[in-house]
């Protein structure tokens, strides 16, 4: 007998609690995801629409439930929310894609060699300008710590090589840099001289705390250490809008590859943030980018009358400050001397009283304020700053008006006392946020003990005791001075040890952070920091479907292999970009 179906039929069927699936514009199933939510929940699959998070559970549920053109078939692997670089410096390694790379030499013979085969691949490099004047050299990445001789480097080299061609020569750090001869001329440095929160080096020896008369142009080594860098760095022309935008989308591509959907651009102007802006909004740049100006006149003045700047994917609300230098060019702020140079305490960038008035700039406007820390001098400084504020107001009787957050970044070396102040619990504000880059201990603990001694090591890079005090800490790696890799920047929280696997335990190992903290502190935490654990830092429903597929589980591979684990793919508002 031929059986009929009827429309009527089906729609008594429909009528019985036969519901047609819900529209999603990805699927994906068969994963183990880390979804970084309040109980650290892992599921097996999830659905997205309009790229956020519509559900996630069981891939049989979400299967039955959703459907989509896009499915896609995570065969097992894991699924963790996309990282945040909680500081870096975004706009600034673009650029460096285009310029000479030297990290990693082993010697200034190997930085000179590093020259001589940029300027053979890009020949035109040693032209003229459209005035006619001869284009810079720049550089950046030497770290003199890395070669066998750790003396600061002399320009004679640079003369010999490029005699009339100005050069800029960056450390790792940022906070030093080697200039030829031609390039003081241009700047006009013809003899040395002393410069407030700065250094200008010279070959006469053992007169750094003697009074100077004069030495003259000849005994000028090229070195200059932190703000002596601004007096070349102003000559330098600007970048093309074609080469600004070219850096941005460079970085963005190495960026995705590693599985970095949000970064944190740690000092900003305002002409490359309305760059972005603009890239953003035409769908060139896709990068979600938390920018932190920097304290100039041009920021300061407009960002404090206009307000904080807000879209999708660009959060402006945060100003960041130099306390000091670095520790690797002996321009941390100590309260001691350095124990390799007596008598010797590196420097504030700034006096005292300029970061008290700018802490209250930032708390009458509602923005929040980023100091870059380095020595126990600088951060005791500054965290007294941030705290005597908020305790005095409150003291007073206000109810403060917004949620500050104010963030001490790198916190790198401190004390007991100190980083006891982060567990402040007064009406408000939270915890001040120590922001650390656990790439930085396994970069410095070859020689960090010697400029430090024996006992002040022990407080420093102290990521575990600060994250005890203060219930976080925000994860980044300060690339370009470290690797963009999210992978090592686990690998070196949790294991305190290079890719060689050197120290054996690891480096000051009570202070390694546990998988689910690292993790934590590279999305969730990162994204509280930002102020934006509401969208981002977690894979849950409201969220950015915003993920990284990995060729492994970070929470258990062995320390061994963790650098062996790769980025499948990266996902941004649920669109594949890498």
């Amino acid at each position: 007998m031929k059986k009929i179906f009827s429309p009527f039929l089906l729609v008594f069927l429909c009528s019985c609690g036969v519901k047609p699936k819900v529209k999603a514009d990805l699927i994906v199933f068969h994963a183990h995801v880390y979804t970084v939510d309040g109980t650290f929940k892992t599921v097996e699959s999830f659905a997205v629409k309009d790229g956020k998070i519509l559900a996630l559970g069981k891939s049989d549920s979400i299967l039955s439930e959703f459907e989509s053109s896009d499915v896609v078939d995570a065969k097992g692997k894991t699924i963790i929310p996309g990282f945040i670089d909680a500081h870096a410096h975004l706009y600034e390694y673009g650029r460096g894609l285009q310029e000479v790379d030297l990290t990693g030499t082993t010697s200034f013979d190997d930085v000179i060699k590093r020259i001589s085969d940029f300027i053979k691949k890009h020949p035109a490099c040693l032209s003229q300008d459209k005035n006619f004047n001869p284009k810079w050299i720049i550089g950046r990445g030497w770290d003199q710590n890395d070669w066998a001789n750790t003396d600061f480097p002399d320009r004679k080299k640079l003369d010999s090589l490029l005699p009339h061609h100005p050069v800029f020569l960056s450390r790792v750090d940022g906070h030093a840099a080697l200039v030829n001869g031609e390039a003081l001329k241009l700047a006009g440095i013809k003899e040395w001289k002393r410069v407030d929160g700065g250094y200008i080096g010279h070959r006469i020896k053992g007169i750094e705390n003697m009074d100077i008369d004069r030495i003259g142009f000849d005994q000028l080594s090229g070195l200059l250490i932190d703000n002596a860098m601004g007096l070349v760095q102003t000559i330098i022309p600007p970048p093309s809008p074609e080469e600004m935008k070219a850096a941005l989308t460079d970085a963005q591509r190495n960026c995705f590859a590693v599985g970095l959907t949000t970064v944190v651009d740690a000092g900003l102007d305002k002409k490359i943030i309305d760059l972005m802006d603009a890239m953003q909004k035409s769908g060139e740049l896709k990068m979600r980018i938390y920018a932190m100006l920097t304290d100039n006149e041009e920021n300061l003045n407009y960002y404090l009358n206009k307000g904080q700047y807000k879209t999708e994917r660009l959060d402006v609300r945060s100003f960041k400050f130099y306390a000091d230098g670095a520790l690797g060019s002996r321009g941390a702020c100590l309260s001691k001397p350095y124990s390799d140079k007596p008598g010797y305490y590196g420097y504030l960038l700034h006096p005292a009283d300029y970061y008290s008035k700018m802490a209250v700039k930032m708390f009458e406007k509602g923005f929040q304020m980023n100091t870059h820390c380095i020595g126990d001098s600088a951060v005791h400084m500054i965290l007294h700053i941030y705290d005597n504020l908020f305790r005095d107001y409150i003291r007073k009787g206000g109810h403060l008006h917004f949620d500050p957050r104010w963030r001490i970044e790198h916190f790198q070396v401190t004390t007991p006392e100190d980083i006891a102040l982060l567990t402040f619990s007064g009406n408000k504000p939270p915890p001040f946020i120590p922001s650390v880059q656990p790439t930085h201990a396994t970069s410095d603990m070859y020689w960090a003990g010697q400029r430090l001694g024996p006992e002040r090591i022990k407080y420093a890079y102290a990521y575990n005791d600060l994250r005890k005090a203060a219930g976080i800490v925000a994860l980044g790696t300060d690339f370009p001075v470290e690797d963009i890799s999210p992978i090592k920047t686990f690998y070196a929280a949790v294991a305190r040890m290079d890719d060689k696997g050197w120290p054996a335990g690891g480096f000051q190992p009570e202070n390694a952070l546990s998988r689910q903290d690292a993790l934590k502190g590279m999305t969730i935490w990162a994204a509280y920091a930002n102020f934006e654990e509401k969208e981002k830092g977690s894979l849950e429903p409201g969220k950015f479907a915003d993920f990284v597929l990995l060729s492994d589980d970070l929470m258990i591979t062995e320390p061994s292999r963790l650098l062996s684990v790769s980025v499948l793919a990266t996902y941004l508002n649920g669109e594949k970009v890498y």
